[in-house]
């Protein structure tokens, strides 16, 4: 693993899942992480494992500095308060400048009633409102804060965005609202990096392929079956640290790669010493 020692990363939605897989793999690397989310102790969403304090806490034992701050990505005054704070803690000298922005907030499958294989006639519009609101416009929100911090990085490979999103190519991904909110993320990167052409600032999109976050673990339990073709959330997590140690990124500013593809062209692997193959989504090209 590079060393990103000189890193200050803000990594969204790392209470649990591939966020905190994120966030585990830049404290691996010895990177300070703002890790958000809304659940603490007190406070879990959706009673599932995991809370910004327990991430930043694995962070720091891992050899870097983890720094939760509880933040609701829907809610725009909790998100410039976050970024309020990250400047107060530079101005006094505790952190170097906003290195890293990792957009990985998702809220689209809470409160989910309907099946995800329902047709989009039967979806609710909650459902939609929840993917692009927890998902789209809370990576805008935090994108259209972070550069002017990025701006301001020191590091000779600049500023870097790195946006979470799913699935393969152009295929459907089987769910209207979740095709669109997703295909509307990577869409989001292509924008960003057009207009940051001129600018030391670049943006990437990630795909994960199928990954044992605790919501899928919750879902499909031990099955040895279901879980064979899975990867660990530091998988995601490791694919960021070579992004951001790369000193050339700026290549890559507007694409959008699968992880299995970017382990391959790095060399990392995942905690178990595989590597997994890209994911190949299965579903028709659109």
């Amino acid at each position: 693993m590079p060393s990103l020692s000189n890193t200050t990363a803000l990594v969204t939605g790392a209470s649990r899942g591939v966020g905190r897989g994120i966030a585990l793999a830049l404290g691996d690397a010895g990177a300070t992480v703002y890790v958000t989310g809304r659940s603490v102790d007190a406070d879990r969403t959706d009673d599932l494992p995991g809370t910004v304090d327990e991430t930043a806490e694995a962070i720091t034992e891992r050899g870097g500095r983890g720094i939760a701050v509880q933040c609701d990505h829907t809610d725009d005054q909790q998100v410039e308060a976050l970024f309020d704070r990250i400047d107060r803690d530079r101005d006094r000298g505790e952190v170097g400048a906003l290195d890293l922005l990792v957009n990985n907030v998702w809220g689209g499958y809470e409160g989910y009633g309907e099946s995800f294989d329902d047709p989009f006639w039967e979806q609710s519009v909650e459902t939609w409102d929840r993917m692009f609101d927890a998902g789209v416009r809370a990576h805008f929100t935090a994108s259209r804060l972070a550069v002017p911090r990025l701006l301001d990085a020191v590091e000779s490979n600049g500023g870097l965005v790195v946006t979470v999103s799913s699935g393969h190519g152009g295929r459907y991904r089987g769910n209207v609202p979740y095709d669109v909110s997703k295909t509307a993320t990577e869409r989001l990167t292509r924008a960003m990096a057009y207009d940051l052409r001129d600018a030391p600032v670049s943006t990437v999109a990630v795909q994960p392929g199928f990954t044992r976050t605790e919501r899928v673990l919750d879902a499909i339990g031990d099955d040895p079956e279901a879980l064979a073709e899975t990867e660990s959330p530091l998988y995601t997590g490791r694919a960021v640290v070579a992004l951001a140690a790369d000193s050339r990124v700026a290549e890559k500013s507007g694409g959008v790669f699968r992880v299995g593809e970017l382990a391959r062209e790095y060399g990392f692997t995942d905690v178990d010493g595989s590597q997994p193959a890209p994911f190949d989504l299965p579903g028709d090209p659109l």
